[in-house]
């Protein structure tokens, strides 16, 4: 190693790891209140290790399929290197152990929470946030754990003779190991997601429109598994979402560090390489800094519990803007002001997003609060309001990415011009902003993991009649992290757009592996505009610009254009594939209440339990049937594109689903998360509060933005790196055998 400060990046994974147990620790030392607090919390638990345990088997079965598919490409067809095949399996079992553990974690803490709550909004604030705090640690303390060990291991095996190509091999390698986290990430979103919102729906429709109970009333057979969903789909989906973002910008930044600097001195590319590594790392190290800021004061409302918790977000934000400096100025990297610029940039796109999110849906502004007033001539304007806030709020985040973008690129570049002789500097910055974005993540999905905890412990203490002094301070937690979780889904759509631009230019890099493979077996290759090539160091040394020429990545190219087509279609198709599975789930889930509340007498009274566990059951299978055709059209889909048209229809591909999925992606997680407050805003006694008309119609738009906002919103971010991930690991195979 050139640099000690590498090794930031292993003990930070390690510190993250520890304060995570210590977190976890804590929260198990509290109290679980009451017996039937308990046993309530313990139905939630067993309900979601089922469906994980369920949901685990079918993934596994799908990942050994996958891995017998890159190891005949490696090891049969020699067209893949042959580490990715393991690292594969690796980062999506780090991916899925992230998820494990932060759902094992929110299942034993909403009871604790509750708890904590009766005594005051403080202690059930600082329970629940850094319980939420286990699951941002675990994600990026187990992140940069593989990310570190796979590094040393490729460093001491890789030895190609020439140190810039070693580092070129090591970065590019290591980006293909993303796939594993990408899949695992979608199949737990949407399995997740669909789990959730099949019960969230039909618990909301029987529940409060028909039989007019309260939320989380024990009476209602599907409440158990709406809470189990709360776990299943937020905490564990969201977890391994966010470890792949994290996990694919820091490798892709690194990537790009290393072409970058590839005819530089060795020990400069060596530092632009583990510069995004360590930014990481420093900014995990203030996250858990930041946990410990996070406290209110008692009555305090949903401005005062955001600002307590933006306390921690802009502390940690500060200090690695600070240190990033730093770092940069002690490397001594070419340009470190413009690469620091960048990070700045990245850092300063995610806050415009996240305020913006919340600015679109918390319900102490006035979009939020204009669909709860729309309430009042029934449920079409709530929807039709909330689609227009959907709609409007996609202005600030796409300008803030554009912008964002610019100046990264820009200031890493170290001109304004655009200028073709420095793209390899420029596209760097672009991808160490995506790490400057999520620097902080330990703490910005502990905010997001905050939500449905404290959505948990509203439900417990509402099932527990605990009373309404201790169900208004769970109610404030919750709407809280309503606007928390939409923030961190906003920040997680952004940091996608960011990190994909930054996967269409390493997906170049990983062209030149594929094209120097094919080059060792067969001698020569001829490019698409008639150009050929014959020698392994001229196809070392061609630019990036140069790659494009060569295969017509051009927009007068039909090939292009026919994969822009197919990559926003693809955005929408997937929307529809997983909107409809939760329509459908969700019709089981309310036939199945009504006839409980049918069929078994005394249940209205309070003299008879629903069956929580034919509710659970019915989610359970819905998902795991429905997760399969959306999550294996993510995978062909590329596959197929690259056979038929190559390398122009790939990057068609995916710079349609990129500019289509990113936008649609935020109307439909700002939509759903603006439904579900301006509801919540009713409840709080506006409008003719809980039960009146209004509130009944506030309760139908929360419906339709539940599958937006918590399925097929969230895993459009997850769609568009995937399929980059799987052109990226295929692209041996794109230069082999396109057909036209």
């Amino acid at each position: 190693m050139n640099s000690p400060l590498f090794w930031i990046t292993p003990v930070a994974s390690l510190t993250a790891l520890l304060f995570a147990w210590i977190f976890f620790r804590q929260m198990m030392r509290s109290g679980e209140g009451t017996e039937t607090m308990r046993t309530i919390a313990q139905h939630v638990r067993t309900g979601a290790m089922a469906y994980l345990r369920q949901q685990y088997k079918i993934v596994a079965i799908f990942f050994a399929l996958i891995f017998l598919v890159l190891a005949f490409l490696a090891y049969g067809l020699q067209l893949q290197n042959s580490w990715v095949p393991v690292a594969f399996i690796t980062s999506g079992f780090f991916s899925g152990l992230a998820g494990f553990f932060g759902m094992k974690t929110a299942t034993f803490a909403s009871a604790r929470v509750a708890e904590a709550a009766r005594g005051s909004l403080d202690a059930g604030l600082k329970l629940a946030f850094r319980s939420g705090a286990v699951m941002g640690l675990v994600v990026v303390g187990l992140a940069l754990l593989d990310i570190s060990v796979w590094f040393l291991v490729l460093n001491h095996w890789i030895n190609p003779g020439n140190p810039q190509e070693k580092l070129t091999i090591i970065t590019t390698t290591m980006l293909t190991f993303g796939m594993g986290a990408s899949l695992q990430a979608l199949f737990a979103r949407v399995g997740g997601g669909i789990f959730t919102k099949a019960a969230d729906v039909g618990a909301d429709l029987v529940g409060k429109v028909e039989a007019s109970i309260p939320e989380d009333d024990p009476r209602n057979a599907a409440t158990i598994a709406d809470n189990v969903g709360d776990n299943v789909g937020d905490v564990a989906g969201m977890g391994a979402d966010l470890y792949e973002s994290y996990y694919v910008s820091i490798l892709a930044a690194a990537a790009l560090g290393a072409a970058a600097h590839v005819t530089s001195d060795p020990d400069i590319q060596f530092k632009a390489v583990i510069a995004p590594m360590v930014i990481a790392a420093l900014g995990t190290l203030f996250s858990i800094l930041g946990a410990f800021v996070v406290r209110t004061r008692p009555g305090a409302g949903q401005g005062e519990l955001m600002k307590s918790l933006g306390r921690a977000v802009n502390l940690s934000s500060l200090l690695i803007v600070i240190s990033a400096f730093l770092l940069l100025f002690w490397l001594d990297i070419p340009n470190y002001l413009g690469i620091w610029g960048s990070i700045v940039t990245g850092l300063l796109t995610g806050t415009v997003i996240g305020k913006s999110t919340e600015y679109y849906t918390s319900h102490e502004f006035k979009p939020t609060r204009g669909i709860s007033a729309s309430g009042k001539t029934g449920p079409a304007t709530v929807i039709i309001a909330g689609m227009g806030v959907g709609f409007h709020s996609v202005v600030i985040p796409v300008l803030a990415i554009a912008i964002g973008t610019t100046f990264a690129y820009c200031f890493a570049a170290g001109n304004w011009n655009f200028d073709t002789a420095t793209i390899s500097d420029g596209l760097y910055g672009i991808g160490i902003a995506a790490v400057g974005m999520l620097s902080t993540l330990g703490l910005t999905l502990a905010t997001d993991a905050y939500g449905p905890i404290a959505d948990n412990a509203g439900g417990n203490a509402e099932m527990s009649d605990l009373g309404p002094d201790v169900r208004a301070r769970t109610d404030a937690l919750d709407a809280v992290g309503n606007t928390t979780a939409a923030t961190g889904k906003g920040f997680a759509i952004g940091s996608a757009a960011l990190t994909a631009l930054a996967l269409l230019a390493s997906y170049i890099a990983q062209l030149k592996i594929g094209l120097i493979s094919f080059l060792e077996k067969s001698g020569s290759y001829v490019f698409p505009n008639g150009a050929s090539i014959d020698n392994i160091e001229a196809a070392r040394e061609i630019s990036l610009i140069r790659f494009m020429e060569y295969y017509q990545v051009t927009l007068i190219n039909p090939k292009v254009l026919i994969g822009i087509l197919i990559g926003s279609m693809m955005a929408f198709f997937f929307c529809g594939l997983t909107m409809n599975a939760v329509g459908r789930a969700a019709q089981k889930m309310v036939e199945e209440v009504r006839r409980q509340f049918r069929e078994i007498e005394g249940i209205l009274t309070g003299k008879a339990e629903p069956d929580y566990a034919r509710c659970v059951e019915i989610s359970t299978k819905g998902a795991q049937r429905e997760m399969m055709l959306p999550s294996m059209a993510a995978v062909i889909v590329p596959v197929i594109v690259g056979l038929i048209f190559g390398v122009p229809g790939i990057f068609g591909l995916l710079v349609g689903a990129l500019s289509s999925g990113f936008v649609l992606a935020i109307f439909m997680a700002n939509s759903g998360g603006a439904w579900d407050n301006a509801k919540k805003y009713v409840e709080e006694g506006h409008f003719g509060g809980k039960g009146g008309d209004t509130h009944k119609a506030t309760v139908i738009g929360d419906t339709v933005g539940d599958p937006f906002k918590d399925t097929s919103g969230p895993s459009l971010n997850i769609l568009i790196k995937l399929m980059s991930m799987v052109s990226i690991v295929t692209a041996g195979v794109t230069v082999a055998f396109h057909i036209f």
